[in-house]
């Protein structure tokens, strides 16, 4: 299922290969949606380290029991051309713009997890 013009629904899948649960489909395409703001921006690729996260694998990867991946409602994202801390330094100038919504956004060494979260939450 095409999600917008760059992301498809199978992007979003568990990296153990479980796919999206239909309840969570609202909550990736919003989060697809916004991520297609970043691309546009970025004219370039978006690769989706991890997206969504079945209880079992989340567990198996030492992941929060409350993550917003077990809800389809999170991403760990990467581009080829910036490091995460200036692609997080994009998605907080895109916000402020009121271009696009995520409410938590952490950095990490190797990645930028964005979620659609309601509340403000920044690490």
């Amino acid at each position: 299922m095409q999600l917008t013009k760059n992301f498809h629904l199978h992007e979003f899948s568990c990296n153990d290969g479980t796919p999206v649960p239909e309840q969570y489909l609202q909550n990736v395409k919003e989060l697809a949606e916004n991520l297609q703001v970043l691309r546009n921006v970025l004219g370039e690729r978006i690769n989706i380290n991890s997206a969504y996260r079945h209880t079992e694998y989340n567990k198996r990867i030492g992941g929060k029991p409350n993550s917003q991946h077990l809800t389809a409602s999170a991403a760990d994202i990467t581009c080829k051309s910036r490091s995460p801390r200036q692609l997080k330094t994009i998605i907080e100038r895109l916000i402020a713009q009121k271009k696009l919504y995520f409410g938590g956004i952490g950095l990490y060494k190797g990645f930028v997890h964005v979620d659609i979260r309601k509340e403000y939450a920044r690490w």
